[in-house]
């Protein structure tokens, strides 16, 4: 059997060991910078594109009902994507302009070239975007249906919530009507960062009472 000197085999460059060393040195900052779940890691379970997405918006939902302010999302390089493309990274890339503009987020930076920086928009933001009109006309109510059943205290607080949030946008006397309209839109954007798992309607009262907070009101 033939031997190998091992002491004659090349070891890894110097520019390699900076690389791994820097990585390491990347990473243990993110870990103090991130607290675990505030990290999403997708490149861990390979994904595809539109899974990525669900996952990632999902996610930042949860998140946001939970108070985070910034999160990470990993979603790798794409060096083992057919062709080398990053399906995973452009396709969570993609979903974060409607996710500012419907309120979810506030901003999205790449943090290296497998991961992002996303910060998490208020309750307040969420709620009140986005709006077609700077000064919105009362409209018939299309929507609710969706808040019959619901607990009266439920109902109190999205009526104030509603109340606050049109006052801030310039309606100060709005119709009975719009008022419910509003509160069916409110009712929809909340319900969709209620958290897995979690009993809905303590939930949601959570949010609405933070959602008015952050209002002042």
């Amino acid at each position: 059997m033939r031997t190998v000197d091992s002491s004659t085999m090349p070891g890894p460059s110097p520019r390699h060991s900076r690389e791994h060393a820097s990585r390491g040195l990347d990473a243990a900052f993110d870990a103090v910078r991130f607290a675990p779940d505030c990290v999403l890691n997708l490149r861990a379970s390979f994904p595809t594109g539109a899974d990525a997405v669900y996952r990632a918006e999902s996610w930042l939902r949860e998140r946001q009902a939970a108070g985070a302010r910034e999160v990470l999302i990993i979603t790798g390089r794409g060096r083992g994507s057919p062709d080398g493309v990053p399906v995973i990274r452009e396709a969570v890339a993609r979903c974060f302009p409607g996710l500012r503009r419907t309120g979810v987020i506030a901003s999205a930076q790449e943090h290296d070239p497998g991961s992002f920086v996303v910060a998490l928009a208020t309750l307040q933001a969420l709620v009140g975007a986005p709006r077609r009109r700077q000064h919105p006309r009362a409209e018939p109510v299309r929507d609710a249906g969706v808040l019959r059943g619901l607990d009266p205290e439920i109902l109190e607080l999205l009526r104030r919530l509603a109340v606050v949030a049109l006052d801030e946008h310039g309606v100060h006397a709005p119709s009975e009507s719009f008022v419910a309209d509003e509160m069916a839109r409110h009712f929809s954007r909340l319900v969709l960062a209620v958290p897995a798992g979690e009993e809905p309607g303590g939930a949601l009262k959570r949010l609405l009472e933070r959602a008015l907070e952050e209002y002042g009101a």
